[in-house]
């Protein structure tokens, strides 16, 4: 399916600026992704091998940048870029109320807690999480509480989790998702893990650049394969396919 970009829009008071792609010539509302980066400060262009192919697959997917080096840690931007996705999304081609909240690396921390604490956004919860890479014992930044902290204190995100993991992520390892599938699993809450042969930039489809100090599109098969799976969960975890 042919995929339609539209660049630099700018999505709140901050002035930050998100990425958006679209099937084209879709007959009805696209399910709608936010996809948050990593801790890397903007860096939405990182993840547009994985949005391209996730848009291919009948999604509308937004790709915010934030700052993980504001004062706040970067929570008002996320959560200023969710408000934009929720309000903007059905003038866009998707469906904004129900979208699916999906995030790399740091981001994935971010995307779940939000499905914890509703309370920071007036109640609200996305139709599911997707989580590629992350990292749960941590305070997330839209939070600032570690998930696994808040599922221990009873909170629970009350909506599927996908969690995606490379097998051969030595930045994250994968033991990090599968604790917080395991604990997912003993409250009965749905999730599914998966961990591909891949590492932690091959999970969406890029490889690092030491020169360039950040993770770059790449051919290589194992993150091809990795990046189609992601997609395959982001679909999924919207009802798309």
């Amino acid at each position: 399916m042919a995929v339609k970009t539209q660049r630099g829009l700018v999505y709140g008071p901050s002035g930050q600026r998100l990425d958006l792609y679209r099937p084209e010539n879709a007959s009805h509302p696209a399910t709608t992704v936010l996809l948050w980066h990593g801790i890397g400060p903007d860096e939405r262009d990182v993840l547009e091998p994985l949005a391209r192919t996730a848009a291919a697959r009948g999604l509308l997917v937004l790709v915010p940048d934030w700052r993980s080096d504001a004062a706040d840690g970067g929570k008002a931007q996320l959560l200023e870029s969710l408000a934009f996705a929720r309000k903007e999304a059905d003038g866009l081609g998707g469906d904004g109320e129900s979208c699916v909240l999906a995030g790399w690396s740091a981001g994935s921390g971010a995307a779940l807690g939000v499905a914890l604490r509703p309370e920071i956004t007036e109640g609200w919860r996305p139709k599911a999480v997707v989580g590629m890479a992350g990292r749960y014992d941590l305070p997330a930044r839209t939070t600032g509480t570690a998930p696994l902290d808040d599922l221990a204190a009873g909170r629970a995100p009350a909506v599927p989790v996908h969690l995606v993991h490379g097998s051969r992520d030595t930045v994250v390892d994968a033991r990090h998702s599968r604790d917080l599938a395991a604990a997912l699993r003993a409250t009965g809450r749905p999730v599914t893990l998966q961990e591909p042969d891949t590492d932690h930039a091959g999970v969406i489809m890029t490889e690092y650049d030491p020169a360039a100090n950040r993770c770059v599109p790449t051919t290589a098969e194992h993150a091809v394969q990795a990046g189609r799976l992601v997609a395959e969960a982001l679909a999924k975890a919207g009802g798309a396919s």
